[in-house]
């Protein structure tokens, strides 16, 4: 009965929509759920096959969300936490992979493609989860909340930048890659505004989405001809574009509704359920070690430089477990490594499992210990103008009393 392209499809469905009202009710992210949702029917319910479509609709949406992570970086708190973000950023990714890929490589004995992969999955951290406990806490429009995001895209460009460099194959189409997305992002914002102010504007047949859908692809399709990573190009996209979704919400909730409704359940589900629970509990000290691992090379690189930027204890820390979650790009990591044979399943399976609990300890641990108090962020904020912007400003979303 499976066999049937319209029950496959259910079933699917079926196990998103589970995942949805499951994380509605227990307030976690959705992705989560949706992993945790495919471990579970890939170990228990005999889930185990996938088709041509389902790894479409799965590549399409980690290339989604990757884009819609890149547009989620406010340019202009980028460039007003440039210090600060670029700093902390290129640290909390450089020193988890080095550390993460050297105890693979020498430790455990892996290959050095297998250690390289594991490396970069470990060395994310997760814009989705850091922008959702942003916008629960109140401090997205905070100074910090500010810095944070873009230290976040600082640590994923390194990441996304070491997958496409790392495991791209040097050929005439990469150069072609290369030239072609480097006068799409140049050219990008312009057509996109082009676009929503001369046929946008409340069309039915969306033309905006459709560009925007029509890039990706586009990109996704010389990347992958160029032995590449799609990702790669997708976040770039979102990156340049993201002043334009800023000044258009309309057209954000349009993709971010598109996306997580039809394509990136296809992506989680699909990640959780290459998750062998056996292979687990015969490697449950190495996920551990690995977990330790990333918790501590993240915070050797972001505690002393949050405290060099004047935060104070609480904050520095807060900051340090919220640089130290990951989940969208470790599982885009792990599963590339997976479906390129660079790495098998016992190590995919310790990987995903270090990234979904990297996204649930740290990120408990921040709100239960050290979620900053609204006086703090006042006066961090003008503390952090006044010394390396030479002004002084009040987060936008507090007033003095």
């Amino acid at each position: 009965m499976l066999e049937n392209v319209w029950f496959v499809a259910a079933l699917w469905m079926g196990l998103a929509l589970i995942a949805s009202l499951i994380s509605i009710r227990i307030g976690v992210s959705v992705a989560l759920v949706e992993i945790l949702i495919g471990v579970l029917a890939g170990n228990f319910l005999g889930v185990h096959k996938t088709t041509e479509w389902i790894n479409f609709l799965a590549m399409l949406g980690s290339g989604v969300l990757t884009f819609l992570a890149g547009a989620e970086i406010d340019p202009q708190s980028l460039k007003a936490n440039i210090r600060a973000s670029l700093t902390i950023g290129a640290l909390s990714f450089t020193l988890p992979f080095v550390g993460v890929w050297m105890f693979a490589q020498y430790v455990l004995g892996w290959g050095l493609p297998q250690a390289q992969i594991a490396g970069i999955a470990l060395s994310t951290t997760s814009v989705a989860v850091v922008y959702a406990v942003m916008i629960e806490g109140g401090l997205s429009n905070t100074a910090l909340g500010k810095m944070i995001l873009a230290a976040c895209f600082i640590t994923d460009f390194g990441t996304v930048l070491a997958l496409g460099v790392l495991f791209a194959d040097f050929n005439i189409w990469l150069l072609v890659f290369v030239i072609t997305t480097a006068i799409m992002l140049w050219y990008m914002p312009r057509w996109t505004q082009f676009i929503i102010t001369r046929l946008g504007a409340t069309r039915v047949s969306e033309p905006e989405v459709k560009f925007i859908l029509f890039v990706l692809f586009f990109l996704g399709g010389l990347a992958t001809t160029a032995k590449s990573e799609a990702v790669l190009p997708a976040y770039l996209i979102g990156l340049v574009v993201a002043g334009v979704f800023l000044r258009d919400k309309t057209l954000v909730h349009r993709m971010r509704s598109i996306a997580f409704a039809m394509f990136t359940p296809f992506y989680f589900i699909k990640a959780g359920l290459f998750v062998s629970l056996p292979a687990l509990w015969a490697t449950v000290s190495v996920v551990v070690v690995l977990l330790a691992l990333k918790l501590a090379t993240k915070m050797v690189g972001v505690w002393p430089l949050s405290r060099l930027f004047r935060m104070r204890v609480r904050e520095a820390n807060y900051t340090t477990l919220l640089m130290a979650t990951g989940l969208t790009f470790g599982t885009i990591s792990a599963l590339f490594g997976l479906q390129n044979q660079i790495i098998d399943q016992a190590q995919y399976t310790i990987l995903v499992t270090v990234v979904i609990l990297s996204a649930v300890v740290p990120t408990l641990i921040a709100q239960q210990f050290f979620q900053p108090r609204e006086r703090t962020m006042i006066a961090w904020g003008r503390l952090y103008s006044r010394v390396f912007n030479g002004r002084e400003t009040v987060p936008a979303t507090h007033t003095e009393e």
